[in-house]
């Protein structure tokens, strides 16, 4: 089969292209044909040799994907060759979907619902999985509650708003393009704002005038202290992702008596994973949350997808397509 392999961490250059063994599946895996691979940020620090925990090499990355049931080892029942499947779950368990197959646990292979697409349910993995476990698991998000999601348009930005909108939050989002922005209110966000503007912080205030109960922040080296200035007292803020340091004041959240909390999903107990799952498929399968992909590659071009996962102007999902 054909997959792309990293020989030695480094830039996106690393990405090869190469044919290698299929794999097979062991006792209580599953092989599936992949259809579509999703490109996630963590796998370009993965891959750059920055991430605390790193593959052995040589390795193939990604863990989300969709495609078809292709063999099954011995114990697994409920699955059988032909299903359309997607894959979510711990990230280790997966020989890598940057390729034409790949053998996970049965556990972390879920049936794709039929009326999303390959491209779609490359898209659920980490991101919904992300925006499930930092509103409801991390951040304990209620109906009646106001939440700002920094960087909505990103895929895991898009799910949170579809999953905050059905819980009954009220949904601040930002963007920093017209085409971004026009997405927030096409999922359903109450509030869009342009976070390329000066005034932007003047622009949540105006939406949420006793400050957000819950931020769910995607970049907190820049945001952070902005986000302890902006939540109402009590409130909590899940930093999802951040590519750097910043000088923060601690009194601004003593003031509030608020909480800043971080997640990872390798940190993510087998039990945790089992309430996330639960709780993505329930809203896959009932409308709630439609996986947004914003741009499909082949799978050649892994690199270019490197680059652009971590460009601004986000618009959804970046998926392979073997």
């Amino acid at each position: 089969m054909r997959a792309i392999r990293v020989s030695a961490f480094g830039g996106p250059e690393v990405l090869t292209l190469t044919d290698v063994p299929d794999p097979q599946p062991g006792p209580g895996q599953v092989r599936v044909r992949i259809h579509a691979a999703g490109v996630n940020p963590v796998e370009t620090y993965i891959r750059s040799g920055a991430y605390a925990s790193k593959p052995p090499l040589p390795y193939t990355p990604g863990s989300d994907g969709a495609g078809v049931l292709d063999a099954v080892g011995p114990d697994v029942t409920g699955l059988v060759p032909g299903d359309r499947v997607y894959l979510a779950g711990p990230m280790h368990a997966s020989t890598g979907t940057y390729a034409e197959l790949t053998v996970n646990d049965a556990r972390n292979v879920h049936t794709l619902p039929p009326a999303l697409s390959f491209a779609q349910g490359a898209a659920v993995g980490v991101p919904c999985s992300t925006a499930w476990r930092a509103l409801f698991q991390k951040a304990g998000a209620t109906a009646g509650e106001t939440v700002l999601i920094h960087g909505g348009s990103g895929a895991v930005g898009t799910a949170a708003i579809q999953l905050a909108r059905a819980a009954g939050l009220t949904v601040v989002a930002t963007a920093g393009s017209a085409k971004g922005l026009s997405l927030l209110t096409s999922l359903g966000a109450h509030h869009a704002i342009d976070h390329s503007q000066p005034d932007y912080r003047d622009a949540i205030k105006a939406a949420a005038p006793g400050g957000p109960n819950v931020v769910i922040e995607m970049l907190a080296n820049v945001n952070l202290a902005h986000d302890a200035e902006l939540l109402a007292p009590r409130g909590r803020i899940v930093v999802v992702g951040s590519r750097g340091s910043l000088d923060f004041l601690p009194r601004l959240l003593m003031a509030k008596e608020a909480s800043v909390v971080g997640m990872m999903l390798p940190n993510m107990t087998a039990d945790e994973w089992r309430t996330v799952s639960v709780g993505v498929r329930a809203a896959l399968a009932d409308g709630s949350l439609t996986p947004i992909v914003g741009r499909e590659l082949p799978l050649a071009e892994a690199a270019t997808a490197h680059e652009a996962v971590l460009a601004g102007g986000a618009h959804g999902k970046i998926v392979l397509v073997p």
